[in-house]
């Protein structure tokens, strides 16, 4: 049978622990992941365009895109390349 021994924590001093850790803000430099893809919406943003706008340019291969599932993501690599081409 297990035995209470002082050694282990307390409920207050775990609560304290995990209010501790989510107080601690998380950054982009605590886990820095570079984007290989942009959404159409992302597009539109960066472009300053209309969402069917940003969607013609799609239709149009101005830049590389593929379909996951229902969603549409384009390259970063090819869409920067042809923002710069510009």
């Amino acid at each position: 049978m297990y035995e209470a021994t002082d050694s282990r924590p307390s409920f207050e001093d775990m609560d304290a622990k995990i209010d501790a850790l989510n107080a601690t803000p998380v950054t982009p430099d605590v886990c820095p992941v570079e984007k290989k893809t942009y959404t159409v919406t992302e597009i539109q943003d960066i472009l300053g365009i209309s969402l069917t706008t940003a969607y013609a340019l799609i239709r149009r291969k101005e830049f590389h895109s593929v379909n996951v599932g229902r969603h549409i993501r384009v390259s970063k690599p090819s869409f920067d390349a042809w923002l710069n081409g510009q």
